[in-house]
């Protein structure tokens, strides 16, 4: 009986040599005569143990990690295919605790399938959502979508069901699906995981958003920097074309719908979706004023749906399961799982996916394990280079949309970044300033102005020049970007500054220059 073998192909195992490994084993595999196939799946998210490689037995799969290509013949001596022994064994995958207690909804099939084979993707539960969705009318999939609670999974957390009713209920001929997965907030990768690992849930997602809406043509607007990403979801795309999942009638309802990948010259505004529709335009990746909203004026002037990856990928699990299956999870007005990006000085970095609700500190100490280097966590950044710096006396803050409000925060597409106690907060709060500078698109002075006066500030804090007059500047240059930016890069740019400078003031208060000199 044929073994299976599976070494992921994401692009975190890559980085760390899982394509040596997948060729180490295949020449012990011919070597050696043996009945054994490899399957290059998606990424469990357990990414200290990558490369991780697995062999199913018995229906179970038996894990193996961290492993080089130097262990392979070692592992197949002590017994690979029968799961045996090893130093490098991890026993059953699903038992590790760090997958064991998670929740997976959008990542149900990440790790397990061979992302391009729509037979595996169909054996385990794909296409079950849209095969519903082609049977009901288009109000009753809205509907659906709003009554599960999902909201906007890249930053914003508008409800997706109410941006789909919009525009659904919006006059014109022509309308849009656009796809924003120009992920680029540090610590964040589930967009990439998802189309390297499950692009056919993505692919599901937006064309149940197009029968929702009537929009007939959808767009991946997918980063440069993710080229494994863009060649997945290029290939999955055509074989869905092909199985008639894509095309002029969707799963043979009459419907069509139709996916084009498009990919961005990585610019960090075109995450902005005003930004991003100029982009898909051809034209400068510009924010646009609103209104008009792009529910209503988005693409090409015409209606259009932008939703991040996550969102659209958590769509079938809703019309398969039902709203109210996918609304217990959760808390408060933040329904239905997250999955948690932790990265930065961290012992257990990676994908976790889970209801919201765990506090900050549980996700830190207990899942994260604490910092890598072992010295004391003092400040977890979590949003991206946009969200706040927390202290370890808001770790009881519940991981959800208006808890994190409340403390001045947000989760944002809840990249998770760790520091221990020799970060410098001055420095990180120059670096937000520092960043926006780099990666505005000019067209707003808040933004374009506001954060190059905020570098030279935080310098002058920096080298001693009256630090008291500068903290005052630093934060009404923040009040300025804040309430004056016309999108959420020089408007969020405060949340990171003003919360280092609140939370850490200590690292705000350098010694004066005359007194060094002293």
């Amino acid at each position: 009986m044929m073994v299976k073998i599976y070494i992921p192909r994401d692009a975190a195992a890559l980085s760390v040599g899982a394509e040596k490994v997948a060729k180490a084993v295949a020449q012990e595999i011919a070597d050696r005569g043996l009945d054994a196939q490899i399957v290059r799946n998606g990424s469990r998210g357990l990414f200290w143990l990558e490369p991780l490689v697995e062999v199913e037995i018995d229906g179970k799969r038996i894990g193996y990690g961290p492993v080089k290509a130097k262990d392979v013949p070692a592992l197949f001596d002590a017994g690979l295919l029968q799961g045996n022994k090893h130093p490098l064994c991890l026993g059953e995958v699903e038992s590790l605790p760090f997958l064991k207690e998670q929740t997976r909804l959008t990542f149900a099939r990440c790790g397990i399938t061979d992302p391009l084979s729509l037979t595996d993707y169909e054996a385990h539960g794909g296409l079950k959502g849209l095969c519903r969705a082609v049977s009901m009318a288009a109000a009753d999939i809205v509907k659906d979508v709003i009554d599960s609670g999902l909201r906007g999974r890249g930053g914003a957390g508008f409800p997706t069901g109410i941006k789909w009713k919009t525009v659904l209920d919006a006059p014109g001929t022509r309308k849009y699906i656009v796809c924003n997965a120009d992920e680029g907030d540090s610590g964040t990768f589930a967009d990439r995981m998802i189309m390297e690992g499950d692009p056919f849930v993505l692919i599901e997602g937006m064309t149940i958003a197009g029968l929702a809406t009537g929009a007939t043509k959808g767009f991946v607007y997918a980063r440069s920097e993710y080229p494994h990403a863009i060649a997945a979801m290029t290939q999955a795309v055509e074989i869905a074309r092909g199985a008639g999942i894509l095309g002029a009638s969707v799963l043979g309802s009459g419907k069509a719908f139709d996916i084009e990948i498009r990919t961005g010259a990585g610019a960090y505004v075109c995450g902005e979706e005003t930004a991003l529709l100029n982009s898909l335009e051809g034209k400068r990746g510009i924010v646009r004023a609103k209104p008009p909203l792009p529910a209503h004026k988005g693409l090409f002037d015409c209606p259009t749906v932008i939703n991040n990856v996550i969102s659209l990928a958590s769509v079938p699990v809703i019309m398969d399961k039902g709203a109210a299956f996918y609304r217990d999870f959760g808390m408060g007005r933040s329904r239905g799982t997250i999955p948690l990006q932790i990265a930065g000085n961290v012992k257990y970095g990676g994908l976790y996916e889970t209801a919201f609700g765990l506090s900050l500190g549980d996700i830190i100490d207990r899942i994260g394990g604490g910092t890598a280097t072992g010295r004391p966590v003092k400040a977890v950044q979590v949003g991206g280079p946009l969200g706040a710096y927390f202290p370890r006396a808001l770790f009881d803050t519940p991981f959800d949309y208006e808890s994190f409000a409340a403390k001045d925060g947000l989760i944002g597409h809840a990249g998770i970044v760790v520091f221990d106690d020799t970060a410098d907060m001055l420095k990180q709060a120059r670096f937000a300033m520092e960043f926006c500078a780099v990666e505005s698109c000019g067209k707003c002075t808040p933004c374009r102005i506001g954060s190059t006066r905020g570098v030279e500030t935080a310098d002058k804090i920096a080298r001693g020049i009256e630090p008291e007059k500068n903290r005052v500047l630093l934060a009404d240059l923040c009040n300025t970007m804040k309430f004056g930016s016309l999108c959420a890069l020089g408007g969020f740019t405060p949340y990171p500054v003003m919360s280092a400078m609140t939370h850490f003031p200590e690292d705000f208060s350098p010694v004066p220059l005359i007194e060094a000199a002293e």
